[in-house]
């Protein structure tokens, strides 16, 4: 292993201004991947439920938010920290969303991972053309 794999990563906070709750807000982490019929995104929002986690998708802009329950962690002394307990917010612009089937769309949270799958509509994805003589 490196170092640089032992190393604890910061977290990013999102400084926004007017907030209407005083609650701090997380960048979450993100892979992103592309496929022939897909575009796949996972997200880490540790520590959040999938019943606090919103998805949306509105022109071109992709909005992943996820809250961790704080009353989870009522009367708890902490001794250290990586996860924190707050929002994670992260928002994508879309080059053109409209090349994706916005009524496929999925989202699914396990073990901490948010995974999103964008499916590309037919017109989107690559197809092969046949040459004749």
């Amino acid at each position: 292993m490196t170092a640089q794999e032992l190393a604890a990563k910061d977290k990013q906070e999102l400084k926004e201004p007017n907030q209407t709750r005083p609650v701090r807000t997380f960048i979450p982490d993100v892979d992103i991947a592309e496929d022939d019929a897909a575009l796949h995104l996972w997200a880490e929002m540790p520590g959040v439920d999938q019943s606090r986690v919103t998805v949306e998708l509105d022109d071109d802009q992709l909005t992943l938010a996820g809250e961790v329950d704080a009353a989870e962690y009522e009367g708890l002394t902490p001794q250290y920290t990586e996860y924190n307990v707050g929002r994670f917010v992260r928002r994508f612009t879309l080059a053109d969303s409209g090349r994706f089937d916005r009524d496929a769309i999925s989202a699914r949270m396990s073990n901490g991972v948010l995974e999103i799958v964008l499916p590309k509509g037919e017109k989107a994805r690559p197809r092969r053309i046949q040459v004749t003589g």
